[in-house]
C-alpha cells in the first residue's frame, strides 16, 4: 500500500540542497555517467521529487538529451522510506508526464544490483551491456596514418560540425548534441578532430583521472568508416598522452558494437571484465 504522506511533484531550484543531501548521504543512489552533475539538470523536464510532510525523501531525474531519448540521470531515496514504494510513485509520475509530452525511450546504465531488480520489476528490458576495456602503454599497437587524413586539436568553433557528425554516427539515445559537447570540451584533457578532403571525418574526447586517461567519445563519419580513421585517432591520442606522462587508457563501448570492440582490441586494448547492463523502457506518447 502506498503511503498517503508521500507526494510526488516537479523539482525546483529551491530543492537543490535537499537533493544534494539525498545524493551524497543516502545508500541507494544511482547517478548517470554524465558531463553534467544531476544538480545541473534542475529546471529541466522530467525531474521529480517525493515529499513526506514537506521533506524530500526521493528524487528521479530523466531529462531528455534529444526529443524522444532520455537517460535516468539520478534516482535516490532516503533509507527511512521503502525503495520500491518511492521508485514506483516517481516512475508512475514520470510515465504519465512523458506520455503526455509525446513519449520517449528511457534508458539506464545500471551499476547497482538493487537498481537492476527494481528496473526489471518495472518492465524495463535488458538492451545491451557496457563493456570496459583497458590499454597499457607497453601493450599499444600503433597504426599508420591513412593518406590525406589530418588530426588537430578541437576548438569551440568545431562544435557545430562535430555535433552533426555525432548525429550521423549514433542512434538518438547515444547522441551528444552540441549543448552537451560544449560542456564536455572544457573538461577534456585531449580533444581532437580528424579531417579529410571532404571535411570533418571524426573526433575524440578524452578525460584524465588519477589512474590515467579515459577515452570518453570516439566517432567517425559513416561514409569514412573502415578506412583506419578511428585507429589513427586513437594512435594519435596515445602519442599525445605519452607526452603528458599518462601510461593507462580506458574506454567503454556497447557489447553489441562489434566494429568498435574489434578496433580497440586490434590496438591492444583488453577487456577488463567490468560490464554494466543497459535497461530501456519505451513510454508511448498520448
Amino acid at each position: 500500500m502506498i503511503s498517503v504522506h508521500l507526494q510526488a511533484r516537479l523539482a525546483g531550484l529551491e530543492d537543490q540542497q535537499q537533493i544534494a543531501n539525498l545524493m551524497y548521504f543516502e545508500s541507494h543512489v544511482h547517478r548517470h555517467l554524465d558531463w553534467r552533475t544531476p544538480l545541473d539538470w534542475l529546471g529541466s523536464p522530467y525531474y521529480w521529487v517525493l515529499e513526506e510532510n514537506g521533506r524530500l525523501v526521493a528524487v528521479l531525474a530523466c531529462p531528455p538529451t534529444l526529443p524522444g531519448a532520455a537517460w535516468v540521470r539520478l534516482f535516490a531515496h532516503a533509507d527511512r522510506v521503502n525503495l520500491s514504494e518511492s521508485w514506483n510513485l516517481l516512475w508512475r509520475t514520470a510515465q504519465s508526464e512523458i506520455a503526455r509530452r509525446d513519449g520517449a525511450t528511457v534508458a539506464v546504465i545500471c551499476m547497482h544490483e538493487w537498481f537492476s531488480k527494481v528496473l526489471t520489476e518495472s518492465g524495463f528490458s535488458h538492451r545491451q551491456s557496457i563493456v570496459m576495456l583497458e590499454l597499457q602503454r607497453s601493450e599499444v599497437i600503433y597504426k599508420a596514418s591513412p593518406p590525406g587524413l589530418r588530426v588537430r586539436v578541437m576548438h569551440k568553433a568545431d562544435l557545430p560540425a562535430v555535433a552533426r557528425l555525432d548525429a550521423q554516427a549514433f542512434e538518438p539515445l547515444w547522441q551528444n548534441p552540441e549543448e552537451t559537447l560544449a560542456v564536455a570540451l572544457p573538461q577534456a584533457s585531449v580533444a581532437t578532430v580528424a579531417e579529410d578532403d571532404q571535411g570533418l571525418a571524426g573526433y575524440q574526447i578524452t578525460t584524465s583521472n588519477p589512474f590515467g586517461a579515459h577515452l570518453a567519445r570516439l566517432a567517425v563519419r559513416p561514409d569514412a568508416q573502415n578506412r583506419g580513421y578511428g585507429s589513427w585517432l586513437v594512435t594519435d591520442l596515445v602519442k599525445r598522452l605519452e607526452k603528458m606522462g599518462s601510461n593507462r587508457l580506458t574506454v567503454n563501448t556497447q557489447s553489441d558494437n562489434h566494429s568498435s570492440l574489434a578496433l580497440y582490441q586490434k590496438m591492444g586494448f583488453v577487456v577488463s571484465g567490468e560490464r554494466f547492463p543497459v535497461y530501456a523502457y519505451r513510454v508511448p506518447g498520448g
